[in-house]
């Protein structure tokens, strides 16, 4: 008997040490584990008649910095003169190749939407074409965000009148032109349109930046689900609509994303980023960007855990001798991170566009970038 109850004591005395010695009190610091990071190549749509292709690692476990640009390049599509660009998208079924439009006229008067390799780099199809009589775009803007089907790529025109256009994949054919005005919206009652399709392809988006009486715009956003099958066949069938307010002449819809699962939209709005819920379209989480820049685009993370803002940021003009101009800013295109579980902005904006153009002898030349994609590596 004494040796069961010596034997027990034994036991206990080794379990309470091990209690002692693992049990974690409130002032140990619990270990955190470390944050999946990612890498990717992204394609930044500017003015400059090119996209910067940037080989990104972004690593969330970097609080100050946590997008880093390991390699910058770019792809052409044109000049200055005839192909500014906002829009980049990646063909859903070949990464391989990128569709783009033009948001302003070439110096002949045209607007162009096309295609490129992006294994070469090369244009494959440039398609040039009148302005369309109720659509005019002297002044721009023309084409800026766009959306895509299995089979039709589909860039949306900013301007007025806006309206989305259906073009066949293979063989770039124009197939439909159809006006938002369709959907109620009357020319001089809004300011800009843009739209995605959901990654399913049942639904497009479309984001009206509406105006006031006074003509200006008064912060109202309208978001309008449309039938995406309806839409290929040149049609606009209406799911849902709803409206959300920001502040009157900053708060701008401009591009956006669904997440992989469909279930929220990512929402660039100028002066701030929004999450909706993608079957209500009401508000999820609102984050001003503030002095980061002015946010055009949000591309969440395959799994929806971050996004990657584009952002037009006021920086220092660059000289030819690398030192900062006294006096003298200019706007750099930026990337920033958004941490979705957490609804926060992470660290600094990292700038994309800057350390290319300060090469060329462009540091004091205005960078404007809009839209992005992205091929994340597995």
């Amino acid at each position: 008997m004494k040796k069961v109850l010596v034997l027990l004591f034994a036991v206990l005395f080794v379990c309470a040490g091990y209690l002692a010695f693992t049990t974690i009190d409130s002032k140990t610091p619990a270990v955190v584990a470390a944050k999946k990071t990612y890498s990717a190549t992204v394609y930044v749509a500017g003015h400059g008649g090119h996209f910067a292709k940037a080989d990104v690692t972004i690593d969330p476990n970097d609080a100050d910095n946590p997008i880093k640009i390991n390699s910058l390049d770019k792809v052409d599509i044109g000049t200055t003169a005839t192909h500014k660009t906002h829009d980049a998208r990646i063909d859903a079924t070949d990464s391989n190749i990128l569709f783009w439009s033009t948001y302003a006229l070439d110096d002949k008067g045209k607007q162009h939407v096309g295609k490129s390799d992006l294994k070469t780099g090369k244009v494959i199809t440039d398609i040039a074409m009148d302005p369309d009589p109720r659509a005019p775009g002297k002044t721009g803007p023309i084409y800026c965000a766009s959306g895509q089907s299995k089979k039709d790529f589909m860039p949306v025109f900013m301007g007025s009148e806006a309206y989305v256009d259906v073009f066949d994949k293979k063989t770039m054919e124009h197939k439909h032109r159809v006006f938002i005005s369709d959907l109620g919206y009357k020319p001089g009652t809004y300011q800009f349109l843009h739209g995605i399709n959901s990654n399913d392809m049942k639904k497009f988006l479309l984001t009206i930046t509406m105006k006031g009486e006074d003509g200006k715009m008064n912060g109202k956003l309208d978001f309008v689900m449309v039938d995406l099958p309806s839409l290929e066949k040149g049609k606009f069938k209406e799911l849902a609509r709803n409206t959300l307010s920001g502040e009157p002449g900053k708060t701008i819809t401009f591009r956006q994303y669904f997440s992989k699962d469909d279930k929220l939209i990512f929402q660039s709005a100028a002066d701030r980023v929004w999450v909706m819920d993608a079957a209500t379209l009401k508000l999820v989480d609102e984050k001003t960007t503030g002095a980061n820049g002015q946010n055009h685009d949000v591309m969440p993370t395959p799994d929806g855990k971050y996004a990657l803002l584009t952002l037009r940021t006021t920086t220092a003009a660059v000289g030819a001798d690398g030192k900062a101009i006294e006096g003298k800013t200019i706007t750099d295109g930026t990337l920033m991170l958004y941490d979705a579980d957490a609804k926060k902005l992470v660290g600094k904006p990292t700038s994309t566009c800057l350390g290319c153009h300060q090469n060329m002898a462009l540091g004091d030349k205005n960078a404007i970038l809009c839209g992005l994609d992205a091929n994340y590596k597995k």
